[in-house]
């Protein structure tokens, strides 16, 4: 049981347009008996702007997300891909300033949702339940598998619910074709690997894909709705949080 609340980075995706995923890990955490907290100063961890070149920009922001979460005991979010540039390229964008020390501590103590609960609680099983049989593909985003090593933690969880069977899919572990700016770049190349992916997903069968990255469940369910299938992608905390 951590000594302090656990701050919730809500991350950009999530705030704005997908708030049910930052409630369903709420409901998880409250399950647990976590207390939580959402510092209100937080704002954008300042991947985008990284992503597409602006380093100045990324740098003032990512100063705000220090100063936001300094005196947090552990930060836990709803996203690998924010996570691991934390982690990984944060640190290195602010070394030469007064926050370069605090972003290193901040690398080591923030946890995406299912690592959190799997590798830091050691609750791998959440005693929920389906009201029905729910037969899932789970989608692990490129970041969170690649710079995190997040790939077994969500599978633990899932692999525990009650009325839940995992399906095996090919092209698993490929992109999804986002790529973070990458899709607005190259829209052709990602428009390809999309369909794709949709195409593996459709051919396994599976009532509902999940995955633990928003940006993810944006473009899959854009390209899915565009094509007029039925099949939709969900972050895996709305579903915990559902059936606990």
């Amino acid at each position: 049981m951590p000594e302090k609340p656990v701050a919730i980075f809500a991350t950009c995706l999530v705030d704005s347009l997908y708030p049910d995923i930052g409630m369903g890990m709420v409901r998880v955490l409250d399950r647990l008996g976590i207390p939580h907290t959402l510092p209100p100063a937080q704002t954008c961890c300042g991947q985008p702007a990284f992503n597409a070149g602006f380093r100045d920009d990324a740098r003032a922001v990512g100063r705000a997300f220090v100063r936001a979460f300094r005196d947090c005991e552990a930060i836990v979010a709803p996203s690998g891909s924010c996570v691991a540039y934390v982690r990984s390229h944060l640190p290195h964008l602010l070394d030469g300033t007064p926050e370069h020390g605090e972003a290193l501590g901040l690398a080591e103590r923030t946890w995406e949702f299912s690592e959190y609960v799997v590798d830091v609680l050691h609750k791998p099983d959440l005693g929920a339940r389906l009201e029905s049989p729910l037969r899932v593909a789970l989608h692990n985003g490129c970041h969170a598998m690649r710079f995190g090593g997040i790939e077994r933690q969500p599978r633990i969880l899932l692999e525990n619910v009650r009325g839940l069977t995992l399906a095996d899919f090919e092209r698993s572990e490929e992109c999804c074709g986002l790529g973070g700016l990458f899709s607005v770049k190259m829209p052709q190349i990602s428009t390809a690997m999309m369909e794709d992916k949709i195409a593996a997903l459709l051919a396994s069968g599976v009532d509902v894909v999940l995955t633990g990255d928003a940006g993810c469940l944006m473009h899959l369910n854009g390209g899915l709705a565009r094509a007029g299938h039925s099949l939709r992608v969900r972050h895996y905390a709305e579903l915990l949080g559902e059936a606990l």
